[in-house]
């Protein structure tokens, strides 16, 4: 078996987050995706302090397919510089990561 990740990624709506989810899922860059509605983010974006409503999407996928799933997500995210973030799973349910396994790339 793989190494595993979860990938969080943020977008402006939940339509992008389900867009997003779709294509990540079909092309088997990841088994599964959790949107998260209704998350407020405040961050700095040139130069000034920004407070907005964004969708959180949970991403869970083999550490090999970060790199291909970072360049997808970036070709269709609406943000210029959109948040990907991989986070090294450590430990999790045999059977779950076997299956992640058999639906990923």
């Amino acid at each position: 078996m793989s190494d595993y990740i979860v990938v969080l990624i943020t977008v402006p709506n939940e339509d992008e987050a389900v867009k997003i989810s779709k294509t990540l899922v079909e092309e088997k860059l990841a088994g599964c995706v959790n949107i998260v509605k209704n998350v407020r983010s405040i961050y700095s974006w040139q130069g000034k302090i920004e407070d907005d409503s964004e969708v959180l999407m949970i991403v869970k996928t083999s550490s090999d397919l970060f790199e291909e799933l970072e360049k997808r997500v970036k070709s269709i995210h609406s943000y210029t510089v959109p948040e990907i973030i991989g986070i090294k799973i450590k430990k999790g349910s045999e059977n779950y990561l076997k299956w992640l396994d058999e639906v990923t790339k």
